[in-house]
């Protein structure tokens, strides 16, 4: 039987998701999400502005947080853009 178009766009949206990066199975901690390249590079730069104390920890963390805070929306909003694929 031929698959809805609805199902397709939402297999779409999974695999542009899953292209983004790539997991690891750890013994005791289980599956970890590594981040693209670029996301390492970025905490990274940010973790050696803070050794060295050009920037504090403090202002590093929180650049940190809200470069996670803005790919995790990323994420949310690509996957409403597949279930209201869906829906249509």
């Amino acid at each position: 039987m031929a698959e809805k178009p609805s199902t397709g766009h939402q297999n779409a949206v999974d695999r542009v998701l899953a292209a983004q990066g790539f997991a690891v199975d750890l013994p005791v901690i289980g599956r970890v999400r590594i981040p693209q390249p670029e996301q390492l590079a970025y905490y990274g730069v940010l973790g050696a502005l803070a050794a060295a104390e050009i920037i504090e920890w403090p202002v590093a963390l929180v650049l940190a947080t809200g470069h996670w805070l803005l790919h995790d929306q990323h994420n949310r909003i690509a996957h409403q853009i597949g279930e209201a694929l869906e829906e249509a």
